[in-house]
């Protein structure tokens, strides 16, 4: 198992009490069991990075997250915002958890299977961390894996 944290710059902690449910985006067919579980703690971010950003954002957004080839070890992370509307329900699996909706492509879920999105915060570093069952090596500065 391996754990790979991304960078994210965080606000003061009294912007996190502040977070706000994501819209709800009733055209979104859930998947009974998440590709990438969620923590409350991530959850907690995410609210309130979608808060933050809420003039910007399209009404319903989701939470995309996926694989890219890269890293010195074969695969990285990418977590961003994106639109319910360009969700594809053929090749995307949407979850809600904690009242944030995620999207993983059908093909990044093949190696997301059971990873768990947790938010670390210290005073050297923050951001979202990822512990994937199916990552048997990643490299030293974590942000890559292979499978």
């Amino acid at each position: 198992m391996s754990t790979t944290t991304t960078e994210h710059a965080t606000e003061s902690a009294t912007e996190v009490q502040e977070a706000t449910e994501v819209q709800s985006a009733p055209q979104l067919q859930l998947t009974e069991k998440p590709t990438v579980i969620l923590t409350q703690k991530a959850a907690d971010e995410l609210h309130r990075v979608l808060n933050e950003q809420k003039a910007t954002l399209p009404a319903n957004p989701v939470v995309r997250i996926r694989l890219a080839a890269g890293g010195c070890s074969g695969f990285e992370y990418g977590l961003g915002i994106d639109d319910s509307a360009r969700v594809d329900t053929q090749a995307d699996e949407v979850s809600e958890q904690f009242g944030v909706h995620m999207v993983v492509d059908k093909k990044s879920s093949l190696y997301l299977a059971g990873t768990v999105m947790d938010y670390y915060e210290s005073l050297e570093k923050r951001g979202f961390t990822f512990e994937n069952p199916n990552a048997t090596k990643s490299c030293g500065c974590g942000s890559s894996f292979s499978v």
